[in-house]
């Protein structure tokens, strides 16, 4: 494969259909946008990989919103990582890129030489939808579980949406000859297709935590087994490449099922943070309470912990203006 090739996937998601067994996802390829990501920060190892997985199980997931809508993915521990959050944008319209974003907040103090998963304590799992002015936002969540965070959204498709999913990730540090070091990620993800269920849940899941052995029986049983089987045969360089392309990977591991391949949709590192929305957020606040906010040097800073952005403002221009009795 030709590093022409490599760039024409890289920071691509591809949908994909089995046929023969029901089943759908998608692969994934990601380059650009994590460097994009992670670059804004100079994040510990342990962080940077959770960042880095984080991002990945959004493009896979957020590949299937309807135009203009946002997905979020959220962790949130009490754990030495505190919360991860990362957003997937879609398009404006057909044939634009989507976007995505993400950070992480962390106690440096109590990180671990423990593997990325291990820095993660007690809390959960959500996932969030909005579909834009006017409408109420879906959201669903589920306690965090298993060894990794690809565990933790596939417990949340089982028990928010009855949905048998499968994530297979790989990610790390490219070291390729003549290229500069830099990140590289991708994966598969499998789910069972419904019978008749909408992607997003309203509410938080509860009880015991479902599996896919639970929410399948018969021939749906054997289908989802085999194809699982199939996935597992799958090489961490497989999945990253440069060597093997979406499509012939594809086809190494399921040409017995009937693949079929849709479009795929291209995706970038974007942040939505701009002046005008700082002052938008800031216009709640009095003058009372922006003058608590202005730095000994007479100004208002503001930084987006997305991208990185610094926003330097005069507090005189923020803030919200006090009603005028007209009567005095």
């Amino acid at each position: 494969m030709t590093h022409g090739s490599q760039f024409k996937w890289d920071d691509t998601v591809l949908p994909f259909q089995l046929d023969s067994s029901d089943i759908r996802g998608r692969v994934a390829r990601l380059d650009g946008v994590l460097d994009g990501i992670l670059r804004q920060h100079n994040y510990p190892p342990q962080v940077e990989a959770l960042v880095a997985e984080m991002a990945l199980l959004t493009a896979m997931i957020g590949q299937t919103i309807k135009l203009r809508w946002k997905l979020s993915l959220q962790v949130q521990s009490k754990g030495a990582v505190r919360m991860i959050a990362t957003d997937y944008y879609g398009p404006e319209k057909e044939g634009d890129m989507a976007r995505i974003r993400g950070y992480a907040t962390y106690d440096a103090e109590r990180l671990t030489n423990e593997k990325p998963f291990d820095q993660i304590g007690e809390g959960y799992f959500a996932i969030l939808i909005d579909q834009g002015r006017g409408m109420k936002p879906y959201q669903g969540i589920t306690p965090l579980s298993g060894s990794s965070l690809s565990a933790c959204a596939e417990a949340y498709f089982a028990q928010s949406e009855q949905l048998p999913t499968r994530f297979q990730l790989s990610f790390g540090k490219s070291t390729e000859p003549g290229i500069a070091e830099h990140w590289r990620a991708g994966g598969v993800m499998l789910q069972h297709m419904p019978k008749s269920s909408p992607l997003t849940s309203s509410g938080e899941g509860t009880g015991n935590l479902l599996s896919a052995d639970e929410l399948l029986d018969g021939d749906a049983s054997e289908n989802w087994d085999r194809i699982n089987i199939l996935l597992n045969t799958v090489e961490h360089l497989e999945l990253i490449g440069p060597q093997l392309s979406p499509i012939d990977l594809l086809f190494r591991l399921f040409h017995e099922e009937l693949p079929r391949i849709f479009d795929k949709q291209a995706v970038r590192f974007g942040c939505t943070c701009s002046e005008n929305r700082v002052r938008q957020s800031l216009s709640i606040y009095s003058a009372k309470d922006i003058s608590t906010m202005t730095t000994d040097e007479g100004r208002v800073t503001a930084d987006c912990q997305f991208c990185g952005a610094h926003y330097d403002l005069d507090p005189k221009s923020v803030g919200f203006e006090p009603e005028i009795n007209s009567s005095e």
